[in-house]
């Protein structure tokens, strides 16, 4: 089941007050919840810091972000695979049997 929006913010909202109670890391809520690259690194670096200081909790918030971001992470993959193949992304292809 894919989060919306809202759900992704305060769920990074959650990793951000961790993270800057924790690590004295400051973080963009917004972009983490809205940008799949961000996100994997904000999921990366704080896996890197709960694992130094076996934070579960820490851990755990990292997965549950990663998790809610993989549909926005597929999407940006796939839009990648399109561009490297010489094909402008095409922002109407969401719409079956295209926009007539």
């Amino acid at each position: 089941m894919s989060m919306s929006e809202s759900e992704r913010i305060a769920l990074a909202a959650r990793l951000h007050v961790a993270l800057r109670r924790k690590h004295g890391r400051v973080t963009d809520t917004e972009w983490m919840a809205t940008n799949a690259e961000y996100a994997a690194e904000i999921v990366r670096m704080t896996r890197a810091h709960a694992a130094e200081t076996k934070d579960e909790d820490l851990y755990l918030l990292a997965t549950r972000l990663e998790q809610a971001m993989e549909p926005l992470a597929r999407a940006a993959r796939l839009a990648a695979r399109g561009a490297s193949n010489g094909n402008p992304p095409n922002p109407l292809a969401r719409y079956v049997g295209g926009t007539r």
